[in-house]
């Protein structure tokens, strides 16, 4: 593939516009996801190699090759969670399950991974054994094969154990447009299942709850889940798994891509106890933290019903729920209406909560 082959894609709809935040440095927040993360990617990555494709926002790129008609979505991601083992994973599943997702959220069937790993010098033989066996797994659930690869070695002290990058690349059958930036008023917002589970786990495995809980990270290939309910409900919209900067960052993101406000209602978000309970001690808010096998489906209100029965049927999906809708009245607002009848507003994630979490 050659930079002649690929077709321009023409930026659909306006983004946020981000406000510059000038630092001398890099911080840990700039990894956040929120609006740090944000502020560094449009002044610093898109202002200098910026293009029609990355202007779209969504987590993977969506090309067409000069003479077809099928198009392809390619998307990439680094992996530098800390601890590398954590209950419900490890760094491997992480990696494959992550960049399958990113690649599944525009509706594309995820095909070939491409994986580069930065070892540092001393680490356990024993311990990569087990992170490259947790990424066969998870390719083999996933139906996805890893095609090329790189391994790189730096001196102790230079990294923290393994770092792992990956790229993902799938197919988009034709006719099918799903993104950010197509959200329509009246649409329905669904999530696929609880939130918070990931980032507790690996709270958790830090040591850092100050008691023990069930909690396991929500680690999952989505694709398949996915395939079927646009097999079932192609009129979806929108696909956004809400990784860092939580549920809340997500749809602030989808707002401004789509120039929308979207309303939530509090109650209606499933949270389960023990996140809960270790938010509430921790100080955290769930709607903030990461998660890394649900879902944010919008779609057309009269198909919601129809698509909760069939995200539900697939293990992955149990606690699918109806949690808000789209409006055309104050876009770019995420506002939550609370069990008290008052109304929060929802902004991007401003730093860091748990660095090293993906």
């Amino acid at each position: 593939m050659t930079r002649e082959n690929i077709e321009p894609i023409q930026m659909q709809g306006p983004v946020c516009p981000i406000p510059h935040r000038h630092t001398d440095t890099i911080v840990i927040g700039h990894g956040s996801g929120g609006q740090m993360t944000h502020d560094l990617v449009q002044n610093i990555f898109k202002s200098r190699i910026g293009n029609a494709v990355l202007a779209e926002g969504n987590d993977a790129a969506r090309l067409t090759l000069k003479g077809q008609t099928e198009q392809i979505a390619v998307s990439t991601d680094s992996h530098v969670v800390s601890p590398l083992f954590f209950p419900g994973g490890d760094i491997g599943r992480l990696a494959v399950c992550g960049t399958v997702n990113d690649v599944a959220m525009l509706g594309a069937t995820p095909v070939f991974l491409t994986a580069g790993f930065i070892l540092e010098e001393g680490f356990p033989m024993d311990s990569l054994i087990m992170i490259i066996d947790s990424m066969a797994e998870a390719c083999q659930e996933a139906n996805v094969q890893i095609v090329a690869g790189d391994t790189k070695v730096v001196e102790k002290g230079k990294a923290d154990g393994v770092f792992i990058n990956t790229a993902g690349f799938g197919l988009i059958p034709q006719g099918r447009t799903i993104g950010g930036q197509f959200a329509q008023p009246g649409d329905a917002v669904l999530i696929s299942g609880s939130l918070g589970d990931h980032g507790i786990a690996v709270l958790q495995a830090r040591g850092d709850l100050g008691f023990e809980s069930d909690i396991q990270s929500d680690i999952t290939p989505l694709n398949h889940m996915i395939g079927e309910l646009l097999e079932k409900i192609p009129e979806v919209h929108v696909l956004r798994d809400p990784t860092r900067g939580g549920l809340a960052t997500t749809l602030k993101e989808i707002a401004c891509q789509s120039q929308v406000s979207i309303r939530l209602q509090e109650e209606s978000i499933p949270i389960k106890p023990d996140v809960r309970i270790a938010c509430e001690m921790l100080g955290f808010d769930p709607l903030y933290l990461a998660n890394e096998g649900k879902v944010i489906v919008i779609l057309p209100a009269e198909k919601a019903e129809a698509a909760l029965e069939t995200l539900r049927t697939s293990p992955y999906g149990t606690m699918a729920t109806r949690i808000g809708a789209v409006f055309s009245e104050d876009p770019e607002q995420v506002l939550l209406q609370t069990p008290f009848g008052t109304t929060r507003i929802l902004d991007m994630l401003s730093g860091e909560i748990l660095p090293r979490i993906c």
